[in-house]
């Protein structure tokens, strides 16, 4: 990967860092701010499996894979902040995955470790808007050493890395949006939302488990469903669902 940016023109670090290790990922963003002046663009890609079913996934496997995964993010992201913040800019792009957002076989540990990632940007996103810091999630999909066997060759031919850059490069744009989760995979993209129902507010005669299952297509009701912008607002609905239930004006 180096070579690829030297031969294209570019500027790269031969040496890296353990993500998983914080001196390490300071040491390299003084060195990248040391050469280049700044590190005003992050992308988190960094990555390990260690699969396995959950009832034979060992401890040392978990903790492994978050470390790397959702550890080494937060140390990537806390050593380049205060530069960011300092300057009033900065693009970041933290890197999900479907297991994560919907599950799969065998990957509780990376499951885990990727949902994690939605959380940090969430934050990160609020936290940085003031300093022009805009914090975006990628969930690409393509052909890599983690893939090549779990699909067959022509399915993997249309899944070209290629394929997933330009989301990447417009979420690390001037013109980026801020807390987006973006799928990406063989030249298709999406927008991910996590979205809450409108739900139902209950009088505490019916606070019982009996109640919501009665009630629970109600609730679940998809129709009215939306994004929240935040925790508190998640809090003001059902104050405000509660409150007019009780005829109190807010």
């Amino acid at each position: 990967m180096v070579e690829e940016i030297r031969k294209a023109g570019g500027t790269a670090m031969a040496d890296g860092a353990d993500v998983s290790n914080f001196e390490q990922v300071t040491a390299m963003i003084e060195r990248a701010t040391k050469e280049w002046g700044s590190v005003d663009l992050l992308c988190a890609n960094a990555g390990i499996l260690r699969d396995k079913s959950f009832g034979k996934l060992e401890v040392a496997d978990f903790q492994k894979v978050l470390d790397v995964h959702l550890v080494g993010t937060f140390y990537c992201c806390k050593a380049a902040w205060a530069g960011m913040r300092d300057r009033n800019y900065g693009r970041i792009v933290l890197t999900t995955s479907s297991s994560g957002l919907y599950g799969n076989f065998g990957q509780a540990n990376y499951g885990a470790a990727k949902a994690g990632m939605v959380g940090l940007m969430n934050v990160l996103a609020e936290e940085g808007r003031k300093n022009n810091i805009r914090v975006n999630t990628i969930s690409p999909t393509a052909a890599t050493r983690m893939t090549e066997e779990l699909l067959p060759p022509q399915a993997l031919a249309l899944m070209k890395p290629e394929a997933i850059t330009p989301a990447v490069e417009y979420m690390l744009s001037e013109d980026a949006p801020t807390r987006t989760i973006m799928g990406a995979g063989a030249g298709s993209f999406a927008v991910i939302k996590i979205l809450e129902t409108e739900g139902i507010n209950l009088p505490p005669s019916e606070w019982t488990p009996d109640a919501i299952a009665a009630h629970f297509a109600e609730i679940s009701d998809m129709s009215k469903a939306r994004a929240l912008q935040g925790a508190f607002e998640q809090t003001q609905k059902y104050v405000a669902q509660a409150a007019a239930r009780a005829g109190i004006k807010l």
